[in-house]
């Protein structure tokens, strides 16, 4: 890492500063937003507060003692579920339906589904030992999971019907349908209706309301749903899925949103909704109204890391109701893989659950990675093979800038020995030593600039790529050489104890072969180079890679390989190029031609850079100056 790339990576970092700046808002701002929340908060608390009593009152009626006589349980059940009386008491049964893709357990015990076998993919964890082993891998199976209807049935002691409570019917059962009923007599019933469709992870579902028009409530306009989702630590990384699950959502008119990843987050939407997705990494189970939710709440409890759940997600959503004799409100949903394609082909923005990001890096992700590595993959198995093939491809299609980086620093080292005489000229006067070196830049038409901007239009690549290895499902535990998983990190051997600063409790070998890698690129790339003036920045381009150790020790493999194929191009391209491409003659021939043309136009780069260094040089004479000003005690 040369000064070139030392001065681009810091022109970066300040356009980012400068960015964030800008885009940060203003302290008014701030307090108003703060202030927003504030009330939010307590308004929430306040609602919780009150569904909770509720909840309790509701829970301590639902409770029937078993030992009653028939005939007093059975009132009590009438005065606690009214009609829907009958469906209060029954014992749990569970029926499967299954496709080429999934299984899916049922229960009648509130009619929902209980368990989603993904049939294609495995969930990785350590035994005692430490050894990754494979398990099969479910989705919304945790016994705490809730997925309930809220019915508003008048004059009922709680307010309503908890679907959840009731034992449904089974009133139809073939090889990929089922339809539950809960019957509140005289033909009036609520049902759902699931059906699987051969080759995808769809499920159509549908409720329907018959006859109930007289039984809810008549100021109810909507029908609660209740979704409450405990995520199971599906890979390796838990830092990583922490980071990466959350419930996202889609307002009917705007678009796609989400609850933050990384702290508890409340959004309340008072207008339609079109999806509510529960999204672990790789993984998630989205449901869709064909009509669109009236209105919904959506909460993200992150969970202490010692807990075996990862996080709770939880939908509060309402349902249009209209008090007609009979009203169905179909839905559908998605439980299975993160598969962008997959996804997209659902349509209503819901493949921007995977977690490329928003700006352009998203777009860069999106519309130009992706489909690169999917070509690459259509003809090669590997997919290690596959980031080396674009680590060649991108070397390729930037090598006639890379050609101008190193054209520009043979020509910095051809003017090496003249720098010297300037150095021992102005041996003392360091600012004045850098005023003589623009001037001789100027005088042989040399850019110390020049090198910057290969490494420029590779970061939009790099911070993609940082984005893409761990949300693209494709890497998941998709092995190479010695790493299980290129969305995960690799391990070499795993420590007995966490080291601080990110770097866990394993040693990634394909971190440490990028950071040596770079340090030999480094030294190599600036060997030619005079630090003598400035000895921090030679320490310093050698400590960059150190402080990124513990960065990448933690991250995906599948960016630190291709980190380190990036770096063996470079190496390469870097020797091949200034030993047997450049003509060294040439340079010096080209450099004493430019010396000998008529004077030259400074450019305003080098104007400014000139008159910062004078400015420069005129406080230091002034501080001088100073310094030998008698004072009043030398007097």
């Amino acid at each position: 890492m040369d000064r070139n790339t030392i001065i681009g990576f810091s022109l970066i970092f300040i356009l980012l500063v400068v960015w964030q700046q800008f885009m940060a808002p203003s302290p008014e701002e701030m307090e108003a937003m703060q202030k927003t929340q504030d009330s939010i908060a307590q308004v929430e608390k306040q609602k919780e507060s009150l569904a909770i009593q509720e909840k309790e009152v509701t829970s301590e009626q639902n409770i029937i003692p078993q030992e009653l006589p028939d005939s007093l349980r059975q009132q009590q059940l009438g005065s606690t579920f009214g009609p829907f009386a009958a469906a209060a008491s029954g014992e749990e049964e569970e029926v499967t339906l299954s496709n080429d893709l999934f299984t899916i357990t049922f229960t009648n015990k509130g009619g929902r589904i209980k368990e989603v076998l993904l049939k294609s993919y495995q969930k990785a964890v350590l035994n005692d030992k430490k050894k990754e082993i494979k398990l099969p891998l479910k989705l919304l199976e945790d016994e705490k999971n809730k997925f309930e209807y809220f019915l508003p049935i008048a004059n009922l002691p709680g307010g309503g019907v908890r679907t959840s409570d009731l034992y449904f019917e089974t009133v139809k059962k073939t090889e990929n349908e089922i339809v539950f009923r809960a019957n509140a007599g005289e033909g009036r019933y609520f049902e759902q209706h699931y059906k699987l469709d051969p080759g995808t992870y769809r499920i159509n579902y549908d409720i329907q309301l018959e006859g109930l028009e007289k039984l809810i409530a008549n100021n109810a306009e909507a029908i609660s749903l209740y979704w409450e989702n405990y995520l199971d630590k599906i890979e390796i990384n838990t830092t990583f899925e922490r980071n990466y699950s959350t419930v996202y959502f889609k307002p009917q008119e705007d678009g796609t949103d989400y609850c933050s990843c990384t702290s508890d987050d409340i959004e309340q939407l008072e207008q339609p909704l079109k999806w509510v997705s529960n999204t672990n990494q790789f993984f998630n189970s989205t449901l869709i109204a064909e009509q669109n939710f009236q209105s919904g709440k959506m909460e993200s409890k992150v969970l202490d890391i010692e807990n075996p759940d990862l996080k709770v997600l939880i939908s509060d959503l309402k349902i249009p109701y209209g008090h007609s004799p009979r009203e169905t409100f179909s839905m559908g949903f998605y439980i299975g893989p993160n598969e962008f394609d997959r996804l997209r082909d659902i349509g209503y923005e819901l493949s921007d659950i995977v977690p490329f990001g928003w700006s352009i890096f998203g777009t860069v992700n999106r519309w130009i990675i992706r489909p690169l590595f999917n070509f690459l993959s259509s003809f090669i198995g590997n997919m290690g093979i596959v980031i080396l093939v674009l680590t060649l491809l991108v070397k390729l299609v930037l090598y006639p800038l890379t050609y101008k980086m190193l054209y520009s620093q043979s020509k910095m080292s051809a003017m090496k020995p003249r720098l010297e005489g300037l150095k021992e000229k102005h041996k003392d006067d360091a600012q004045a030593q850098q005023m003589e070196q623009m001037k001789m830049y100027r005088e042989f038409g040399v850019n110390p600039l020049g090198g910057c901007m290969p490494m420029v239009l590779q970061m939009p690549i790099w911070i993609a790529l940082y984005r893409f290895f761990p949300a693209s499902i494709e890497f998941r535990q998709a092995g190479f050489l010695w790493a299980t998983d290129l969305s995960s990190y690799d391990v070499l051997f795993r420590l007995p104890y966490s080291l601080p600063l990110g770097f866990g409790s394993h040693v990634s070998l394909f971190t440490f072969l990028w950071a040596i890698t770079t340090l030999i690129y480094t030294y190599y790339n600036t060997k030619h180079m005079d630090m003598t003036a400035n000895p921090a920045m030679k320490y310093m381009q050698y400590l960059m890679p150190l402080f990124f150790l513990g960065f990448f020790n933690s991250y995906a493999s599948g960016l630190t390989c291709y980190l380190l194929f990036s770096n063996l191009f470079n190496i390469t391209q870097t020797i091949v190029t200034k030993n047997y491409i450049i003509n060294h003659e040439k340079i010096t021939a080209e450099l004493e031609a430019y010396k000998k043309k008529p004077k030259k136009k400074k450019s305003g780069f080098q104007a400014r850079l000139e008159n910062a260094l004078k400015e420069q040089q005129k406080l230091q004479a002034e501080r001088e100056k100073d310094k030998k000003k008698p004072t009043k005690k030398n007097k």
